[in-house]
């Protein structure tokens, strides 16, 4: 016992020795936390339905490791009385370390988490086309949180520049308040997804054509007439968006109107337009055409006939032969399309 107090007394009055015997309990606590947290959560996560938990402990044990590490290296600088700049350097530096592994780590941790979430909901907002945006919107968002810390680190005050950032943002947020709802609209167009790139979508304010490219201020559309349109995202935002490429296959149906006059046998005109359709290259098999009697109409009767074309873009080429065909075929065969007539009755001279 007294030779136990007589080595602890000799330790405690060098410096040199309370420093070395701090590091190197430090790296016992360090190894044995590493080994318990280890085996004690992987029992737990084994357990789990998910593989999620078993990744994040497999990121996690190594910088629990060296954070208890380096805390143990501070303490030991510090009970070393070495000189303030001395002391200032090396703390600091220890400090930055442990929280630049740190930044790593949750930065990880967000990608895996962001990838685990995105395939639990199929409409979730975490999409594949949406996970690069949140994860790097994550990523800043440790990045800077992770620099403020850097900085008191080194005990540098930075709430002044704070304050002068935010008043700095809110200047340049009103300057730019249309760059800013550009962005936000885009924001929420890539999270609801309601079109994607390369699909055929027509907006209300005339626009049509493909999405040749989304970003977060603007979307890119490439017209029929290979004319590139770049649209606001805030003006597409605010817009009815019709995704004629949405369904789960990227068909067209077409509905082509037509009237016919009283007495016309309407048995032999659905033939002729089913024939038309049938005969056209443009017009699907399968599913295949169909004529609809509609209704009564004051001139005449109304049908319809109904195909399907493969890509939205072929609607106009398709639509304009089948009219011209059914146009010929009706005159040919003697079927009147009725129209509005006045008849003027001049008086005798």
């Amino acid at each position: 016992m007294e030779s136990f107090i007589h080595y602890y007394n000799i330790i405690v009055e060098s410096s040199y020795l309370k420093g070395a015997s701090i590091i190197l309990l430090s790296v016992f606590v360090a190894k044995t936390v590493d080994v318990v947290f280890t085996i004690f959560f992987k029992r737990i996560v084994e357990n789990t339905k998910t593989d999620l938990d078993d990744q994040i402990l497999q990121i996690l044990h190594r910088p629990i490791f060296y954070t208890i590490l380096f805390t143990g290296l501070i303490l030991s600088i510090k009970v070393l009385g070495a000189p303030n700049y001395i002391e200032f350097f090396w703390v600091g530096g220890f400090k930055t370390i442990t929280i630049i592994v740190w930044l790593f780590v949750l930065s990880k941790i967000l990608v895996i988490s962001m990838n685990w979430a995105s395939r639990q909901a199929e409409n979730s907002i975490l999409q594949k086309n949406t996970i690069p945006l949140f994860s790097n919107v994550g990523k800043i968002a440790i990045g800077l949180f992770g620099v403020y810390f850097i900085f008191l680190s080194w005990d540098i005050n930075i709430n002044g520049v704070l304050a002068s950032a935010g008043v700095l943002g809110v200047v340049l947020g009103l300057a730019a308040k249309d760059t800013v709802s550009n962005f936000f609209a885009g924001f929420f167009l890539l999270a609801d997804a309601p079109y994607k790139e390369g699909d055929y979508i027509l907006l209300d304010t005339g626009e049509r054509g493909y999405v040749k490219k989304m970003g977060l201020r603007s979307t890119r559309f490439m017209t029929r007439d290979d004319i590139e349109i770049t649209i606001p995202n805030s003006v597409v935002a605010a817009s009815k968006i019709v995704n004629e490429s949405g369904g789960p296959v990227e068909n067209e149906r077409v509905r082509v109107n037509l009237q016919i006059s009283y007495g016309s046998d309407i048995d032999k005109a659905k033939s002729i337009l089913t024939d038309i359709a049938n005969g056209d290259d443009g017009v699907m098999k399968n599913p295949e055409p169909r004529v609809r009697f509609r209704e009564f109409s004051d001139y005449g009767i109304k049908i319809q006939l109904l195909f399907w074309i493969q890509k939205p873009e072929a609607r106009g080429r398709v639509v304009d032969a089948i009219n011209s065909k059914i146009y010929k075929e009706l005159e040919e065969n003697k079927i009147s399309i009725p129209y509005p007539k006045m008849e003027v009755i001049l008086p005798p001279k």
